[in-house]
């Protein structure tokens, strides 16, 4: 099966939508879909990313070798940091992450291996934001501090 007709039959992803189908039917419809992201030029944009990231928490020296430097986003992820949030800001950091991901795909081929590996990396996005909630971030945040919580 060519990645176009692939690409062209998988759901419609939305940022702020539960991811429509699971990582395991993906893998099931697109095989190759790890080895075209890793192929894709994605790592480094995503070292990148990261490399920011740690710049931003003060954390230099945790940066690995990335080969390019994009001062864009060096300077979004910069101002993910500005927001004080921590929620708003893991929504503005995935929405970065979400849209670097759109880099992969090539203007002149919209249903190609970067189209594959756009929504692959989008799809991994969606579903780590469907895994979060409030109730959950709460039931860990109980668990961690039971031991700290007085009773009388």
């Amino acid at each position: 099966m060519s990645v176009d007709y692939i690409v062209a039959s998988l759901p419609a992803l939305q940022f702020d939508a539960p991811a429509p189908i699971s990582w395991e039917k993906f893998i099931a419809a697109a095989p190759d879909a790890d080895d075209i992201v890793a192929s894709s030029g994605w790592n480094d944009l995503e070292t990148q990313l990261r490399n920011a990231m740690a710049a931003a928490r003060n954390g230099a020296k945790y940066m690995r070798r990335a080969d390019g430097c994009s001062l864009y986003w060096k300077n979004r992820i910069t101002a993910c940091f500005t927001e004080k949030d921590v929620a708003k800001r893991q929504n503005l950091i995935d929405r970065v992450w979400w849209d670097a991901a759109g880099e992969l795909t090539p203007p002149e081929s919209p249903l190609g291996k970067g189209a594959l590996a756009t929504y692959a990396v989008r799809l991994k996005t969606a579903i780590h934001r469907s895994a979060a909630s409030k109730e959950k971030g709460n039931a860990a945040f109980d668990r961690l501090t039971e031991d700290t919580k007085l009773t009388f």
